[in-house]
């Protein structure tokens, strides 16, 4: 029987990726409207469809717990995406291939968050025996893993190359 704290400081952990999907929800249309990349504003379009199915995947885990996943704010990602913000602020003073790489900087910045956040708690998840959430957070792992790689692969493929002609 786990502790109470564990349980406590697990769940705690899930509401916390619970807030900075739902955040993030907000905020990637918002870089696909800024992008000038038609690749990265499919990156982001498609990432945005892949996120609502992780806030589903974590109110799955939720009902099986019995708990609410709302009540908490993740400060870290509303963090990440006021550093983006700030990013969008300047798009008017820079080269629309510059603030692509811009772009794409701020949205690796969340995805290497979520990607620690996630193995934190498939690995707590893996500690409870709980093989039907490890599998469901293993899967939203390996979305945020592939998302990372798409963004570098534009970023090192062409568009950092672009910004640096500009």
């Amino acid at each position: 029987m786990p502790s109470a704290d564990f349980m406590k400081l697990y769940i705690d952990e899930l509401k916390d990726l619970y807030s900075a999907e739902n955040q993030l929800t907000v905020a990637l249309p918002k870089l696909a409207k800024a992008a000038s990349s038609p690749a990265l504003q499919q990156a982001f379009q498609s990432h945005l469809e892949e996120t609502k199915g992780h806030i589903q995947r974590l109110e799955q885990i939720f009902e099986g717990l019995e708990r609410s996943p709302k009540g908490k704010k993740c400060k870290a990602m509303a963090g990440l995406i006021e550093e983006g913000a700030e990013l969008l602020e300047e798009k008017d003073k820079m080269e629309a291939e510059v603030l692509d790489a811009g772009l794409i900087g701020a949205a690796q910045r969340v995805e290497h968050y979520e990607i620690a956040a996630y193995g934190t708690v498939r690995t707590f998840a893996q500690q409870l025996g709980d093989a039907a959430t490890v599998k469901l957070l293993q899967q939203t792992l390996d979305e945020e893993y592939a998302a990372d790689e798409k963004l570098t692969a534009l970023a090192v493929g062409s568009l950092n190359k672009e910004a640096v002609a500009q």
